[in-house]
């Protein structure tokens, strides 16, 4: 594979961890097989490296000529653009304007130089030059999660293009060594060393070091180095004097490879005190490989690349106080063989053929024709109701196989959920007025103005940002995300996958929302999909079964302990009139009028369900039942409830969407008894896997409860075929069939056709 990549400066004509880390990748990735080679500006002419002209000379005279050195070298496979303003002519208009790119982002160019005092009109020809190269990138390359979420907010990157892959560190050139020897060798002093390698600019918060060196009282031979040059050199000099420390600091500007090197080795404690707009920190790595501690504050990527090497805790950034704190406790820490050597192998996860390889299979991707779809992922709600735990485990079970991006109408738990599974996710707030719109009040007359206003602004922002992000395909989790993010993907002309969790008849909708949502699942989806074969046939359109997966703490294979003490039952949903928990104590009550049965209720209301909450204790208590029924709330962990229980009861009194709890008791073995209708009954097969009983009936549930307690080979039985049936409802196979869904959707879109998926 032949890799063009276009820099700013190589090391040898200006010291920089943009340049360092552009040398090294390119000599890492000849190393591995990789083609490669580089166009930076200066005269330096190397076998893998370029020049192209002047970098003083004007920047589209320094595009120009980067762009003539890029042919010179012929077309590549790929490009590997690291810096935008040398990038911007050849990449946009010149010769690699048709080369798959990737990008690397190790910090907002315009933002920096705001930092550094440029006027506005060069800060906004830089942001433009950026988004322009930066939007028309295959892929991103950012070295911490952080300057990810600056693409992704601050430019509009979409975030499947963005990849988060840490810098490396040469492991040859940045060895530990005899601290003594370093010292002598650089003329530094035998007590406390502390070294800074930064550039001398502002954002990299060295005002705020020599505060915090000062306010350690530094004695006759402590000494802070700062290793590095540029426009700050005299401004810090002066602080120094001002601040009574110039004997204790030295200023030593740029130093050669050897030289930094011993002043890695010399150094007690390597400080990174940046401010502002830092991507990860390669000097932490660099200090790091030659067995040395380091200290840095919590500016932006500085705090993951802290975190992640073991350093922490990071220090807040631009507080004197607390740098200086860190500092002390990292000084009063002693140095011993031990430590360092670990330090030293926390830098060898991060050697540079390693994240060579890890770059190819970047390049190999970007440069195939085919890559996998690209979802926006819908919700009007961020709480962990059972369709959002459901797309949770579904978005987990991907894996590689699809870039989801949710976009939610408000924070929540979701967010972390989806995050944790793989997605990325952002948060487009909805005005709460509309989002919060019950059932009911869809009807004519109902809604409000302001409401249906605020709705449709929200589908112009929600179209905008669709348009921006191209996905191949929209996909609504919730019944109100259904219908505003279907008009959104409407306007911006991209497939919509509805993913209906509510039956759509009455009474679980009122009559004028069942003919809204029918009318536009005519309209507005590409594709409908259901959570059952019951919700569907509501509906009124053809679509897709596609049931809620298992959750991944239930192992279907896991075999049940015995149990011979008497009958535990568990009923487990949002607490909610329609969902029956009344239904459950009062069969319970009438079943297990007296002895050792007991019965949990686990759930908590969500939805402005607070009074019916209220009632259910009063209800135990009015039937002489309170003593074994336990309240239990919302309860995270499912399964260390139902490896507890011998029953789970389903008990709502209007057909269930599908049912969740359902597959997921099943899935631990419990023995269920669910009501003959809706998604539970085509869920669970009478006297197969389960028991049915008449929905609503609750002396009929009472003797299914009764049957339960008085045979237990007939309750092991019944738990044993739903612990096979729910073996099929892995989040890996249920989420193939949403690829099928994505793949009906957009197989007859110019993207889904040009992408090959």
């Amino acid at each position: 594979m032949k890799v063009t990549h276009v820099g700013l400066e190589s090391p040898a004509t200006r010291a920089g961890g943009l340049n360092r880390y552009l040398s090294d990748l390119v000599a890492a990735e000849r190393r591995v097989g990789i083609e490669a080679s580089a166009v930076v500006l200066g005269d330096v002419v190397e076998c893998d490296t370029v020049g192209a002209g002047s970098p003083r000379a004007p920047l589209l005279v320094r595009g120009v000529r980067v762009d003539r050195a890029v042919r010179r070298l012929g077309r590549p496979d790929v490009a590997d653009l690291h810096f935008a303003g040398t990038a911007a002519v050849t990449s946009v208009l010149g010769a690699l304007r048709s080369v798959p790119t990737v990008v690397h982002f190790q910090g907002p160019w315009a933002d920096e130089s705001a930092a550094s005092g440029a006027s506005a009109r060069n800060v906004a020809l830089k942001r433009a030059l950026e988004r322009r190269v930066y939007r028309r990138a295959d892929r991103i390359v950012v070295l911490t999660g952080a300057f990810g979420r600056v693409l992704r907010d601050a430019y509009g990157v979409a975030p499947w293009a963005i990849t988060v892959q840490p810098p490396g560190v040469d492991l040859a050139r940045f060895t530990r060594g005899d601290r003594a020897t370093a010292r002598a060798a650089l003329g530094a002093p035998s007590a406390r060393v502390v070294v800074a390698v930064r550039r001398l600019v502002p954002r990299m918060g060295l005002d705020v070091l020599l505060e915090a060196w000062a306010a350690l009282a530094p004695s006759a031979d402590d000494l802070l180095a700062v290793v590095g040059d540029g426009p700050e050199r005299g401004a810090l000099e002066e602080r120094a004097r001002a601040l009574g420390i110039a004997a204790h600091v030295r200023l030593c500007g740029g130093v050669d490879d050897d030289e930094l090197v011993r002043w890695y080795r010399a150094a007690d404690v390597t400080v990174v005190p940046s401010v502002a707009l830092e991507g990860f920190g390669l000097v932490v790595l660099e200090s790091l490989a030659c067995g040395t501690p380091v200290v840095g504050t919590d500016a932006d990527g500085l705090a993951e690349a802290i975190a992640s090497t073991g350093q922490g805790p990071a220090v807040r950034a631009g507080d004197a106080a607390a740098l200086a704190a860190g500092l002390g406790r990292a000084l009063g820490v002693p140095r011993d063989e031990a430590s360092d050597a670990s330090r030293r192998e926390v830098a060898e996860r991060h050697g540079w053929d390693a994240v060579a390889l890890r770059h190819r299979a970047i390049y190999e991707d970007v440069a195939s024709s085919t890559a996998p779809p690209r979802v926006v992922l819908l919700d009007h709600t961020a709480v962990l109701s059972g369709g959002e735990l459901a797309i949770a485990r579904a978005v987990g079970g991907l894996g590689a196989r699809a870039s989801v991006h949710a976009i939610l109408a408000v924070d929540g738990p979701l967010r972390g959920r989806l995050e944790a599974a793989g997605a990325t996710v952002e948060v487009i707030e909805m005005d709460e007025s509309a989002r919060a719109v019950a059932r009911d009040e869809v009807a004519p007359g109902r809604l409000g103005a302001a409401e249906a206003l605020a709705t449709l602004r929200y589908i112009a922002v929600l179209a905008r940002r669709l348009r921006a992000l191209r996905p191949d395909v929209v996909h609504t989790n919730s019944l109100k995300s259904a219908l505003y993010g279907g008009a959104a993907a409407r306007l911006a002309r991209v497939p919509c996958v509805w993913h209906v969790r509510d039956r759509i008849e009455s009474p679980y909708l009122p009559s004028p929302a069942v003919r809204l949502v029918r009318r536009a699942a005519r309209h507005l989806p590409s594709v409908v999909v259901a959570n059952s074969r019951s919700t569907l046939e509501t509906v009124g359109v053809e679509g897709l079964v596609v049931p809620s997966p298992l959750d991944a703490s239930i192992d279907p294979h896991r075999a049940r302990e015995d149990h011979d003490g008497p009958l535990r039952v568990a009923v487990l949903g949002r607490l909610a009139p329609w969902k029956g928990q009344h239904l459950a104590i009062e069969a319970f009550a009438a079943a297990f009028p007296t002895g050792g049965a007991t019965l949990r209720v686990v759930g908590a209301a969500l939805f402005g369900e607070d009074d019916y909450a209220a009632t259910l204790p009063a209800l135990a208590e009015e039937l002489g039942v309170a003593s074994r029924v336990e309240f239990c709330g919302f309860v995270d962990d499912i399964a260390s409830v139902l490896y507890d229980v011998d029953v789970v009861v389903h008990c709502s009194i209007l057909a269930e969407p599908f049912g969740q709890v359902v597959i997921e008791a099943m899935g631990a073995g419990c023995a269920v008894v669910v009501a003959d209708a809706g998604g539970p009954a085509d869920l669970v097969t009478d006297e197969s896997d389960g028991l049915h009983y008449p929905m609503g009936d609750r002396d009929a549930l009472a003797a299914a409860l009764r049957r339960l307690d008085a045979d237990r080979a007939l309750r092991a039985r019944l738990g044993a075929a739903a612990q096979r049936e729910a073996a099929t409802y892995t989040p890996a196979a249920l989420a193939q069939m949403l690829l099928g869904a994505w793949r009906q959707a957009t197989e007859a879109s110019r993207g889904g056709a040009r992408r090959g998926w």
